[in-house]
C-alpha cells in the first residue's frame, strides 16, 4: 500500500507545480481539472503522511524489542507497538475508502426535479412535502437553493418542481435521493379514515458546467411564452418564460420563475446542459453496469427507494433495509443519517468489487 500512496504523493507534488506555474491559467479547462485533482488528492496525501509515520514507528519498535538488552527500552517499545498496531489497522480501512475512485460528478452542484406520481392531489401534496424537506436539508448544509420552474397542483403542492442547489459536494450527497418516494397516510379529503398510498419521483442531476458539455447555439431552439401561475392565470403579459429544445437530442428545458426573459434563458440553459450531461453520464453508467452494478446507486429512476408511513411515524429505506421511527424529523429535513448509511453501503460494495477484481 505504501508504494501506491507514494506514487499518489508524487502526483500531488507534480500537480502542485503545474497549478503554481505562471502560465497555468492559459488553458482554463486544464487548470480547473488540475485544481480539482489537487483537491481530491489532498486528503489521501495527508493520510499517507500519518500512515508512513505509523509504519515507521512500528518497524522501529519491533527492531528495539528484538535487538536491545535494556528492559526499560524494551518495555517502552512494547507499549508503543501495542498503541500503534490498532491505529494502523484503523488507517488501513480508512485509506482503502479514500482510494475508492471518486465519481467525478460528486463535487458538482445539482439540479433536482420532483414530480408527483400516482395518487392525484395527494401525490402533488407529497411532492410539496418532499420539496420542503430538501430545502430544509439544503439550509442545514449551508447550500444555496434557486427555484427554476414549477407547475402547481390543483389542490396545493406541485405537479412538478425544479430547483438548482449549489454548495459543497451537493451532487455527491443528493444523488442517492433519485428514485420513487412513496407515502402512506390518510388524505385530508378521506372521510373514512383509510390510508392511501401515493408516490413522487425525485431526479437529481449533476449540474453541468460549460467545460463539461459544449452546446452550439445553432442546435438550440428558443420559444418564449407568458408565465402562468396557479390555475393557468397569467403572471405577466410579457413573453418572459423560456422553453429551450436541443434539436439533436430532443431534450427540453424551461423556466418561468424570473420576470426577465434573459434570466429565465440562463436558468433554462443550465438545466438543459445538465440534462444532456446526465444523458451522457447515464450511458457511461450503463456501460459500467455491464461489468459491475452496485445495489445503492443503480441509476434506475423507477426503483422504489423509500417509504414514508405517517400512521406508524416510520421511514423505510428499501435499498439497505434501514427503518427509522422519526418521520417528523425526516420531513423537517433530517435526512443526513440515511445519506451517510447509503454512502457506507455504496463504499462497502465498491471495496468488495475492488478486492474481487484484484
Amino acid at each position: 500500500m505504501l508504494d501506491k500512496l507514494a506514487a499518489i504523493h508524487d502526483r500531488y507534488l507534480e500537480v502542485e507545480k503545474l497549478i503554481s506555474s505562471p502560465d497555468a491559467m492559459n488553458d482554463m479547462k486544464q487548470y480547473v481539472q488540475l485544481s480539482k485533482e489537487y483537491k481530491d488528492l489532498e486528503p489521501i496525501v495527508n493520510a499517507y503522511k500519518t500512515y508512513k509515520n505509523l509504519v515507521s514507528n512500528i518497524a522501529e519498535a519491533k527492531e528495539i524489542i528484538s535487538t536491545t538488552d535494556d528492559p526499560e527500552m524494551k518495555e517502552m517499545a512494547k507499549i508503543d507497538l501495542e498503541e500503534s498496531i490498532p491505529k494502523k489497522q484503523v488507517m488501513d480501512d480508512e485509506i482503502k475508502v479514500l482510494l475508492i475512485p471518486k465519481d467525478p460528478a460528486d463535487e458538482k452542484n445539482a439540479v433536482m426535479e420532483i414530480r408527483a406520481g400516482t395518487g392525484g392531489d395527494e401525490a402533488s401534496l407529497f411532492a410539496g412535502d418532499l420539496y420542503r424537506m430538501y430545502i430544509s436539508f439544503a439550509q442545514s448544509r449551508g447550500w444555496k437553493t434557486e427555484l427554476v420552474d414549477v407547475a402547481d397542483g390543483t389542490s396545493g403542492g406541485y405537479k412538478e418542481i425544479i430547483v438548482n442547489i449549489s454548495g459543497d459536494e451537493v451532487y455527491g450527497q443528493l444523488k442517492f435521493e433519485s428514485g420513487v418516494h412513496r407515502v402512506q397516510r390518510v388524505p385530508q379529503t378521506e372521510t373514512q379514515g383509510r390510508v392511501h398510498t401515493s408516490a413522487a419521483t425525485v431526479i437529481v442531476l449533476p449540474e453541468a458546467e460549460e467545460f463539461d458539455i459544449e452546446l452550439k447555439p445553432a442546435d438550440i431552439r428558443k420559444d418564449t411564452y407568458c408565465s402562468s401561475g396557479p390555475g393557468g392565470q397569467s403572471v405577466n403579459t410579457t413573453y418572459s418564460a423560456v422553453r429551450l429544445t436541443h434539436i439533436p437530442t430532443g431534450v427540453v428545458a424551461q423556466c418561468q420563475d424570473q420576470k426577465s426573459q434573459h434570466k429565465n434563458y440562463d436558468k433554462a440553459l443550465k438545466v438543459l446542459r445538465s440534462r444532456i450531461y446526465e444523458m451522457e453520464l447515464q450511458k457511461k453508467l450503463e456501460e459500467d453496469a455491464k461489468n459491475r452494478k452496485t445495489m445503492v446507486s443503480s441509476g434506475d429512476r423507477s426503483a422504489k427507494i423509500r417509504t414514508y408511513n405517517y400512521p406508524q411515524g416510520r421511514v423505510t429505506e428499501h435499498r439497505i433495509g434501514l427503518t427509522k421511527y422519526n418521520l417528523q424529523n425526516v420531513m423537517n429535513g433530517d435526512i443526513q443519517e440515511f445519506i451517510d448509511e447509503l454512502q457506507l453501503a455504496e463504499n462497502a460494495e465498491k471495496l468488495k468489487l475492488g478486492s474481487s477484481n484484484e
